[in-house]
């Protein structure tokens, strides 16, 4: 499969949204987005991908997904650091309460227009818009709960906190993708996952007196994944070929 073959999708999508002001080449703009994005040669991690893969074109989707950039990671590993210090120096489970916004906010914004600077790549690309966000959010969600649990580790937190928080984190993060996924904003979806998160935590502190309720209630598992399983059908829904198109 080669970068042109893949593109090509794109060429027609945009030809079929008919013709633009006047004064701009549609043509010519898909074609800079294209060369733009396809004109460096895979790195060594791109490769990889794209053998594990079987897609070359699905491996640069990914290695480009906003939320994955070296700026966003460095991003995440600060504010969990500062966590881990702020847990050193209160004994208060910041980390654990802050993942969960944190990986949230860096699903919602795996995919998605406005933020995406290959947005229309990513739909030209042979394969669904589906796997493309399926791909790019389970390597989001994998990475961050990574560097989350070291973090939790780090800090020195009881086995119930520190890994209380994957449930409600995933229900979270659902809930993003599916709020930036059916609103085509990552910025709804961070707003949306971030917000749900802050008024759990306010309403376990307010409930129970403590703000690491809102990770090991072991009542709260269910709801949680009860909420996760809901907002994927939403994302499947959102993400489906609608029939008549390919």
């Amino acid at each position: 499969m080669t970068g042109g073959h893949e593109l090509s999708g794109g060429h027609e999508h945009l030809a079929e949204q008919g013709p633009g002001p006047g004064d701009v080449d549609l043509d010519r703009v898909w074609l800079g987005v294209a060369a733009e994005v396809w004109r460096r040669r895979p790195g060594p991690l791109e490769r990889v991908a794209g053998r594990l893969l079987r897609s070359p074109g699905l491996a640069r989707a990914l290695v480009i997904t906003p939320s994955l950039l070296l700026g966003w990671v460095i991003a995440t590993v600060v504010i969990l650091a500062a966590g881990v210090a702020a847990t050193l120096a209160t004994g208060t489970p910041w980390v654990a309460l802050l993942a969960p916004g944190v990986v949230a906010a860096g699903i919602a914004y795996a995919y998605g227009p406005g933020i995406d600077p290959a947005w229309e790549l990513s739909q030209s690309l042979a394969v669904s818009d589906r796997m493309v966000l399926l791909v790019r959010a389970l390597a989001v969600f994998a990475m961050d709960a990574a560097l989350g649990l070291a973090a939790a580790a780090a800090s020195g937190a009881a086995a119930a906190v520190a890994f209380g928080w994957l449930v409600p984190m995933t229900a979270v993060c659902a809930l993003a993708l599916a709020a930036a996924t059916v609103a085509r904003s990552a910025n709804v979806g961070v707003a949306a996952g971030v917000a749900a998160w802050v008024i759990a935590v306010l309403s376990g502190r307010a409930a129970t007196g403590q703000f690491t309720a809102v990770v090991t209630d072991s009542a709260l598992v269910v709801p949680y994944l009860a909420i996760a399983g809901c907002c994927g059908a939403i994302v499947l829904y959102a993400t489906r070929i609608r029939r008549g198109t390919s």
